[in-house]
């Protein structure tokens, strides 16, 4: 009976796990039931590595609970972080189209849940239903924009408004003047390519001016909106 139940229970977990992702969540429910049994369900430990630089890409991994890290290793050896995965989110799409390694490294920032799916059976589901390549790459255009935008931001900005735009931008990400950092100043210092030192000053600098409030660990009030905006 136990057992019964414990399948079901993993069924309704891959089911709303399918559910959560763009590219499928516009999908019939008994074709997202079909999806979701084609998946695997893997689990982490905070800190403990998903993949590395290097290895195999052969699978789709889309996290259902926790947050994962995307980042890579200069040659120097300094981390840069690509992203942040949240419940929804997913890496490994380039493996379905073609056999290729992993060029970043995917950590758990915390307990994390994923459900996993290889290329050969998402492939078959590609072919049966070719809207999901539309949104694959409705995807793929979304990511490069972010990309591009942000190389433009660590070549062009001064880190002074690199921050401002980040807090805008989480504000209008968030609907909401009270945000929550997805991630800690080091990563967040990593990701707009400067030192968590810098981040923390710049924020002091910021309340001083009273365009923000730092409420707590990692909460924050825009206050002016448009100063940020106009640095």
């Amino acid at each position: 009976m136990c057992g019964h139940s414990d399948h079901r229970d993993k069924e309704e977990m891959q089911q709303l796990c399918i559910s959560l992702v763009p590219i499928f969540n516009h999908l019939q429910l008994d074709v997202m039931k079909e999806i979701a049994s084609t998946t695997q369900s893997s689990h982490y430990e905070r800190n403990q590595e998903i993949f590395g630089a290097g290895e195999n890409s052969d699978s789709l991994y889309i996290v259902h609970r926790g947050k994962v890290k995307v980042y890579r290793l200069s040659e120097s050896g300094k981390e840069q972080l690509i992203r942040i995965l949240d419940p929804g989110d997913f890496i490994g799409e380039q493996a379905l189209f073609t056999e290729s390694v992993h060029e970043n490294y995917a950590v758990a920032l915390e307990k994390t849940e994923l459900c996993v799916m290889k290329r050969s059976e998402l492939q078959a589901l590609l072919l049966q239903y070719p809207m999901i390549s539309f949104k694959i790459m409705e995807e793929f255009s979304r990511r490069l924009g972010q990309a591009e935008k942000q190389v433009s931001s660590l070549t062009s900005e001064a880190t002074e408004k690199r921050i401002a735009t980040y807090l805008v931008e989480l504000a209008e990400g968030q609907q909401a003047a009270l945000i929550t950092l997805p991630m800690t100043k080091k990563d967040l210092a990593s990701y707009l390519g400067t030192t968590p030192e810098t981040v923390s000053r710049k924020l002091t600098e910021f309340q001083e001016q009273h365009w923000i409030e730092q409420v707590g660990q990692g909460i924050i009030r825009i206050i002016n909106k448009d100063a940020l905006s106009a640095l």
